[in-house]
């Protein structure tokens, strides 16, 4: 035998899954079907965002049905339903538009919303934000006390390979802008304050309200300190 054998995989509690499809003759729906398996991708979905923001002790066991509904409608996808039962809306028009990199598209997107039906939310006192359909898109309007809930789910995206290509690293503009800005820059608090840092921080907000001090709680430094370093070493390494 071996003198080190590796760990086995965490067991994780995967939800039951229901796949609807409001208009199988839209050509997103083809798109979809060709690219993906459904049940395999929402499980990978949900593992990711057990793996990124929980241990096997901690993650939540509260979500029983995720339903996913394929449907045309302007944007590309959004989270809603009760404490168990979720349901995430996903725009076949989107997923069309999408076709030339469908595959990665879609599982990007699928692990984005599982993540909103798993992260906590300091007990509904940090909102996920103000979200505006704008050109077909979703865009985050977002304070700090707005951002924590809202922008840890493309941190979760990041560490899942799953990252569009015009995702890229700045230093510039507000930590809180969002998609590639936040998620590269939470990627760099997990890597200076250490592995876990970020699914400490999810879990700070499991039975306490939001309060800009879980922050600096969880890393030592606030997190205006924080991003000053950040910006200041990707102007250092080019």
């Amino acid at each position: 035998m071996p003198p080190h054998d590796l760990p086995p995989p965490p067991t994780w509690i995967i939800p039951n899954f229901v796949l609807r499809v409001e208009d199988l003759s839209h050509p997103g729906a083809s798109v979809f079907f060709d690219c993906v398996k459904p049940k395999e991708t929402l499980k990978l979905a949900v593992e990711a965002s057990y793996t990124w923001l929980y241990t096997p002790l901690t993650a939540p066991t509260h979500v029983k049905t995720i339903t996913l509904i394929l449907r045309p409608f302007d944007g590309v996808a959004y989270t809603c339903g009760t404490h168990e039962m979720k349901e995430i809306n996903f725009s076949l028009d989107w997923i069309k538009s999408s076709e030339a990199r469908a595959r990665d598209e879609i599982l990007g997107v699928l692990v984005h919303e599982v993540v909103h039906c798993y992260q906590y939310n300091g007990n509904d006192t940090c909102p996920g934000g103000l979200i505006e359909g704008v050109a077909g898109v979703h865009v985050l309007i977002l304070s700090f006390e707005f951002c924590l809930q809202k922008l840890l789910v493309d941190f979760v995206r990041l560490h899942a390979g799953l990252a569009p290509p015009h995702w890229r690293r700045r230093a510039e503009g507000k930590w809180d802008a969002g998609y590639d800005a936040t998620a590269y820059f939470l990627d760099w608090i997990e890597e200076r304050c250490g592995e876990g840092t970020i699914r400490k921080l999810n879990g700070s907000m499991k039975d306490s309200i939001y309060r800009v001090e879980l922050f600096e709680k969880v890393t030592g430094e606030s997190v205006s300190s924080l991003y000053a370093l950040y910006c200041e070493h990707l102007k250092q390494t080019g």
